[in-house]
């Protein structure tokens, strides 16, 4: 049960990206890193998607899938339409894996994480939760800036949205 929470908060941020991703007005604008910003919306959603099929769909799923970190952040130019692929490969990823098979929350995660140190598959999945959620709200002001104030506006996906929620009152 608590995986397929993550699963679709994990979703729900990536279905956010996509949004994002969408509503830019040209490919340009993908790549775009104004003064003082490091990373692109491409290169944050080629790291978004190939973090989560690593550590989710590789470590946990066994899918196979070859991260290739380094070019995450160095690739340039890859087209929206590949970039979309990418977010959707990692969202049917996270969503097969952490909703289809038992996955012990208090056991170790298989794999050394972050330079080599042991956390147990409950923090691991709730750190990829927010690290997913921290690069998509900076894909989102990213997308802002890039756009200004007459933008598509891409909808917050709010608490109603959630599987539990009920209205009340």
């Amino acid at each position: 049960m608590e995986t397929a929470w993550i699963a679709r908060m994990m979703t729900r941020e990536l279905a956010t990206l996509r949004g994002d991703i969408e509503a830019l007005p040209d490919e340009a604008s993908l790549w775009a890193t104004p003064p003082g910003i490091s990373n692109s919306i491409g290169t944050l959603a080629l790291h978004l998607a190939g973090n989560l099929q690593h550590f989710v769909g590789t470590v946990l799923g066994n899918t196979g899938y070859r991260r290739q970190r380094d070019l995450e952040f160095s690739r340039r130019g890859v087209p929206r339409a590949e970039l979309l692929a990418e977010v959707d490969r990692a969202a049917a990823v996270v969503a097969k894996v952490l909703t289809t098979g038992p996955i012990d929350l208090g056991a170790d995660y298989p794999e050394a994480v972050g330079g080599g140190y042991r956390v147990v598959t409950g923090d691991w999945l709730i750190h990829l939760a927010t690290h997913l959620a921290y690069h998509v709200g900076q894909a989102g002001y990213l997308r802002r800036l890039l756009t200004g104030p007459g933008a598509t506006p891409v909808p917050a996906i709010g608490i109603g949205a959630l599987v539990t929620a009920r209205k009340i009152g």
